[in-house]
Formats: structure tokens, sequence, C-alpha cells
């Protein structure tokens, strides 16, 4: 019997419902060999009965006789898979918590090495040997250990999911494609698998993409914190060093209007000093003259009153001090200081905003006039710098971009983030106006210039009234007319101002604006009032002076 067992392989003893080796092993008329129990559930669970292996079907359930030659062969192979597995069983490892385990073993339960999907069970290295073996077991499809094998059988056919529906985007069986997606899109797993590895694939790229930009919109991020910082520090060191000097200034003045007014206190009150001891000498004197004249005149004695009149009339006359007044002389003392102090004032102002000028030139960009938004009466430089209105209207090539009535033009960059700055010379004209706009103006026809709207504008009129057009309109003072303007905008603070250049002076700042859309530099020359001003108005290279 040992020697008929060496000429056999486990393959000849295997159920091919169990895959394991047979128990009870009986032989149906067909004469295919099943383990009794096996053999019995399936026939219970599928009528006409039908044998698994060669589909031979049996009106009558056969009797089920036992193979005792088979059984005696399987016994033996049993016995001898059981020694070699509990020789290996400590070489194998015990599964543990959140490991796969062997469905075949019995008692300890060692770690599964694969997951069979056509068995659905999963297999230890002992109980895995029939399927790399056994030449109708090599066929199955062995995966990674998988615990929840069911997910891989149709819910509703109990058959294996071995097909995709591109339609439905789900997984399907055999059954499936002549059911429920009779017409759908349908393609073996391994396509539909790979189709969708491709997909994952791109939308990692492009996860990876979204990760990079937001990685550089942080390092972006910490660049403005650190330059808000920076900026910050600064403005906090200008800060203390205008107010200390604003306060050493006040205090100076404060002591000095002191010192002045108690000096002057002290003069008066030397003056009421002096002009009161004269007058009390007077009095003094007066009284004497009194006591004198008030005893000559009860005299009886009448040439003693003459001879005495003549004397006493002859004494020297009193000061008249009807005119004579103290005038305090600390009156506009205070109002001096001030005026002094509001020069102090005017001089620190002065050096903040050449301070605040120089830091804004920082954020220079270039800017040309873009030819495809200019009026047709506009002449524009060959290198896009400079414009000034002509006599002749051009014939150009109709564009939605264009203004075809107001004399404007917009430059070809536009911003819609961060800082820029640029200056526009307009030296030698009558009339300009010049701002940023919102991309969506509106271009045609008669046009409302007004922040509303999208303008945010300064302008000269007249020669000397300048003017910010806010809608209503804000009249200007200025202490010197600008041959140089400077447009700053800062996009997030909602900011635009202008600066007179060579003044270092602000003229204007709109606030609180609220930008959505690119911004574009405006420029608009005006009409040439007869030559008066042709002057054209020219984007000047910025001077960046210490």
């Amino acid at each position: 019997m040992s020697a008929a067992s060496c000429l056999l392989t486990e393959d000849h003893f295997l159920c091919s419902i169990c895959l394991d080796v047979f128990t009870d092993p009986v032989s149906t008329p067909c004469g295919h060999n099943f383990c009794k129990a096996c053999i019995s559930e399936h026939w219970d669970r599928n009528v006409p009965s039908q044998c698994p292996y060669c589909k031979e079907v049996f009106n009558i359930k056969p009797d089920l006789l036992v193979h005792t030659f088979i059984s005696e062969m399987a016994a033996q192979f049993r016995q001898s898979a059981q020694q070699k597995a509990s020789s290996s069983s400590s070489e194998q490892q015990v599964f543990k918590p959140g490991e796969v385990p062997c469905d075949v073993c019995t008692g300890t339960r060692l770690k599964a090495l694969k997951s069979c999907l056509v068995c659905l069970a999963s297999y230890c290295e002992t109980h895995l040997e029939p399927h790399l073996t056994a030449s109708r077991l090599k066929k199955h499809q062995l995966i990674d250990p998988e615990e929840n094998l069911e997910s891989r059988m149709c819910v509703k056919h109990d058959k294996l999911l071995e097909l995709f529906c591109k339609t439905d985007q789900v997984c399907v069986c055999m059954l499936c494609t002549v059911l429920d997606h009779k017409t759908h899109d349908v393609v073996p797993l391994k396509e539909g698998y790979e189709g969708k590895k491709a997909e994952l694939g791109k939308t990692k790229g492009e996860i990876q993409q979204m990760i990079r930009k937001r990685r550089l919109k942080i390092k972006e991020m910490n660049r403005t914190v650190e330059h808000s910082k920076e900026g910050a520090d600064r403005e906090i060191a200008d800060g203390v060093q205008f107010f200390t000097a604003l306060k050493e200034s006040v205090e100076r003045n404060q002591a000095e209007l002191i010192n002045t007014i108690k000096e002057k206190q002290r003069e008066t009150e030397e003056q009421a000093e002096g002009f009161i001891k004269e007058l009390e000498q007077e009095i003094s004197e007066l009284k004497k003259r009194s006591s004198e004249v008030e005893q000559l005149s009860r005299s009886e004695d009448q040439l003693h009153l003459l001879q005495s009149f003549t004397s006493l009339n002859a004494a020297p006359p009193t000061k008249n001090w009807t005119e004579v007044s103290i005038r305090p002389s600390y009156e506009g003392t205070v109002r001096r200081a001030v005026t002094q102090l509001e020069e102090t004032l005017s001089k620190q102002m002065k050096k903040l905003l050449e301070v605040e000028l120089k830091r804004v030139q920082q954020y220079e960009v270039e800017v040309t006039l873009d030819p495809d938004t200019a009026q047709p009466w506009l002449i524009l430089s060959d290198d896009g710098k400079q414009v000034t209105l002509g006599n002749v209207s051009k014939s150009l090539p109709k564009n939605p971009k264009r203004f075809d009535t107001c004399a404007n033009v917009l430059a070809k960059q536009s911003f819609s983030s961060g800082r820029c700055y640029y200056e526009v010379q307009v030296k030698g004209k009558t009339e300009w106006t010049l701002g940023v706009v919102r991309e969506s103006i509106n271009r045609k026809g008669n046009i409302t210039l007004t922040p509303q709207k999208g303008f945010w504008r300064i302008g000269l009129r007249n020669k000397n009234e300048y003017q910010a057009f806010a809608g209503p309109s804000v009249g200007l003072s200025l202490k010197s007319q600008p041959e140089k303007v400077g447009v700053f905008v800062d996009y997030e603070e909602g900011l635009v101002s202008f600066y007179d250049v060579d003044a270092a002076a602000l003229i204007y700042s709109f606030t609180g604006c609220c930008f959505k859309e690119k911004l574009y530099p405006y420029f608009n020359p005006c009409l040439n009032e007869g030559g008066k001003n042709s002057a054209p108005l020219i984007i000047s290279p910025v001077n960046h002076t210490e």
C-alpha cells in the first residue's frame, strides 16, 4: 500500500468540492469521487442531481457507496499531511489580531499566506500547497490574504465579481451581464482595473500638483508674513522716532512757553513794583505838602502866608499817571508756540512722506500703453510710454476693449494681487487725469467715471484746480503743482494713493476699496486747448534715490 502511495500524489485524493483530502470518500455512478458530506450537501442544494466534476445529470438521486481503497489512501495522505503540518507549524506564524487566519486550520490557526478567489478561502503555507501543486487548482486566482472574501462575490447572484460595468461604474458577475447590465459597457476586471489605475495615476499627479501649489502658497504666505513683520517693525520704528521727536518738541516748546510766560510775568511784576514804589513816594510827598498847605491856610499872619505861599507854589509838580499802565506782554505766546510746533510737525510729516514714498517706489512695475484700448483720437508713442490727443480720428478696427468716445487709454499690464507703483510725468499740462480702473468698466459711449463704476482717478482742470473724482469730486489744496505723479495700489488693502514725487507729498488716497477683479492703469491727456495742453503724459522710470 505504501509502495502504491508513493506513485500517487495528493492531487489524486482531493475532493473537487472542498479542495481538501477526502473525508469518507464516495463514488458517483459516473466514477468520480467526493467527500460524502460535500456531495450530499451539493445535491441537497441543486436539483436535479448533477456530478460537480463532469456535469452528468441524475434524474433520481443515486445511492452513494463508500470507496474503501480511496478512503484508506486518503487517510494515509491526511496523516502524512498532519505530520508535515505539525513539523512545520512551529516555523509558520500563528495569526495575530489584524492578520488573516487560515480557514482550514483546526485548533491553532496559522497566518494565511494567500486567499483564493475561486474557493473564497484563505490558506496558510501547508494548506496552500495543493493550489501550488494540483494542476486544476493552479488555475485558481490567488491574491494577498483578504479577510472579507465575501465582498468579492455578487450579493445578488452569489457569483464571483470578475467584470466591471463602465456604465454604472460597479463590479459585476457573469449573470449580471445578461440580466441587469445587459446593454451596458462591460469589460474584464483587469481592463477596468488598468483604466482606473491610470485614472488614479492622473488623479495622484493632479493631487501632487495641488499639494505643490499649496506648499508654494504657504511659502508665499510665510514670506508675506515675514515681509509684513519687517514692514510692521519699520513702521513701529518710524512711528516711535516720529512721536519721540514730536514729544520732545512738544515738551521743549512747553518748557520754553512756560519760561517765556514766567519771564514776562517777572518783568511785569518788576515794572509794577517800580511804579508802585514811585507812586508811594509821591503820595508821601503829597501828604507832606497837604499838611503844609493845611497849616498855612490856618495862619492869621498875613505877611507869613504871602511869603510862604510863594515858596510852596514853587514846589515841583507831581507826575501825570493817567497814561501810565501795566500791559502784560505774554499775549500770543501760546499761539506762537503752537505755530512753531506746527512747523516742527510739518517737517516731521515731510520726512515721513519721503520715507513712505521711497518704500512704495520699491513696488515699481513695468507699464506700457495698450493701443487696443486707445480712443481713436489718441496718439501713442512707439515705445508705449507717451500719449497725447491728436487732431484726427484714426480708422481703427473695432475692439470691445477700445474706448470710442472718451479720450482714455489703459495699460497692457494688469494686477490682481499685491502692490504696484508707477510714475507719470504731467509737466507742462493744464489738464490731465490718471488712476486705475476695473477690467469690466464700460468703454463705449458716455461713461460714468466714479469709484462705484470702477474708476479711481485724480486730475487737473483749468491749470490749477486739482480734484479727486470720488463721486462727488473732492477739491484738493496742494502747496505746489506736481510735475510727476506716483500711483501706488495695494490690492488686498483696497488702497489707491497718488503722490507728488518731487515734493514727496501725498496728493490723495482712495481707501476702503473692494477689489475683486483685475485692475489696469488709466490715462487721459485731456483736450489740447488750442495747443496749450499739447504736452504728452509720459510713463517715467522711477528714480530710486537714497
